[in-house]
């Protein structure tokens, strides 16, 4: 699946009730594809190409961990904890990305 796919499916997975009320953007820097971000504000949700100037929290990760935490294989905090995963910013809000998003 290319990382645009993966996106796809996740704008397709949104969880709008999950979302009401808020207003954040998900950055994902994949380091093997390009910048990508995600707005997610009353309910709706939206996926840009490139960098955002002020995201809530920032993803680092490559296209394999990516594919494996939307396809529900690989855990989040796991993919963290052994070092697959950076996140930058308001690392609460990574742990959300489960609400607003049906996994695998």
């Amino acid at each position: 699946m290319s990382v645009d796919q993966i996106f796809e499916k996740l704008e397709q997975n949104f969880n709008a009730d999950a979302a009401q009320g808020l207003d954040l953007v998900f950055q994902f820097d994949i380091e093997d594809d390009k910048t990508r971000h995600i707005v997610i504000k009353d309910g709706t949700c939206k996926v840009h190409e490139g960098p955002h100037e002020d995201p809530s929290v920032t993803l680092i990760m490559n296209t394999e961990t990516l594919q494996g935490i939307v396809s529900g294989e690989t855990d989040g905090m796991q993919a963290f904890m052994a070092g697959q995963l950076r996140a930058e910013g308001d690392m609460m809000l990574a742990t959300k990305l489960g609400e607003l998003f049906n996994m695998g």
